[in-house]
């Protein structure tokens, strides 16, 4: 498949995603990115348009930044810092909003690190 075409029809479930996932105050969006090299995770008020906290293998706060990768190990050592990280902040409850991404692999062990740390979906 051509990459143009493979990249609309993420897009394209990007939006159909976004449609029904809405992040409020009270319960935000969990936005999940992977590039080929990092992870970012992002927690969103969509009513107000900030973002609340952000969890990322850029991050200073991340151990051993230099060692992770987009992979699965790294997924579920993102998914636990985002938690403890929501949670300092407040965040109990979020809406989990995968970017177009199959709920499968390192998308799946980012969510579950996530449940385990205390987060709820």
């Amino acid at each position: 498949m051509r990459t143009e075409k493979r990249h609309k029809l993420k897009q394209l479930r990007r939006y159909r995603i976004r449609k029904k996932v809405i992040g409020t105050i009270e319960r935000p969006r969990m936005a999940v990115c992977f590039t080929n090299e990092n992870i970012h995770v992002q927690f969103i008020d969509d009513a107000a348009g900030k973002t609340l906290a952000q969890a990322s293998t850029l991050s200073k706060a991340t151990p051993d930044r230099e060692k992770l990768a987009a992979n699965v190990t790294s997924a579920k050592v993102i998914g636990s810092l985002a938690a403890k990280t929501a949670l300092d902040k407040g965040i109990k409850e979020v809406v989990f909003d995968r970017g177009g991404m199959r709920y499968h692999g390192k998308v799946k062990a980012l969510a579950d690190a996530a449940r385990e740390a205390g987060l709820k979906f």
